[in-house]
């Protein structure tokens, strides 16, 4: 019997997916709990339709993300840190103030969870850190860290 799964099922397969899979498993299982429909040609043509909706989503996705990746590589971001007189700063600089920074400076929201700082940032200078986008997408960002 053919099945295509609605959700993830463990050692069968993921979403969108068509596997072949025992009568009873498909009949008694899979079928009742919604993890899955039985395959026919209309079924099959929502799963084709559904998957190039996907797709395209994808895409539009990927486009926004080399978009951003764009305009957060064109420039340093600046962020303030109060600092004593010899140059080093009282604290260290966090994910939040990047964060900040670049939806005041660049005008992109980015959730402070995905960035992540390489060095530990305790004077005045330039740093990077990586911002991941998931998917495997991800960029090196530079920013300054300037007194106020």
């Amino acid at each position: 019997m053919q099945v295509i799964l609605i959700q993830d099922v463990n050692n069968l397969g993921g979403a969108n997916e068509l596997v072949t899979v025992k009568n009873g498993y498909g009949r008694n299982y899979l079928i009742p709990k919604k993890l899955a429909v039985e395959a026919n040609p209309s079924t099959l043509k929502q799963m084709e339709e559904k998957l190039k909706h996907l797709a395209k989503k994808e895409a539009k996705l990927l486009a926004e993300i080399n978009n951003v990746i764009e305009v957060l590589k064109s420039g340093a971001v600046k962020v303030g840190a109060k600092t004593g007189t010899s140059g080093k700063i009282f604290g260290s600089v966090t994910a939040v103030q990047i964060a900040r920074a670049i939806k005041e400076q660049k005008g992109y929201e980015i959730d402070r969870r995905r960035i992540s700082i390489l060095d530990e940032v305790k004077e005045i200078g330039t740093f990077k850190a990586k911002i991941d986008f998931g998917n495997g997408h991800e960029t090196e960002l530079e920013f300054e860290v300037i007194g106020e």
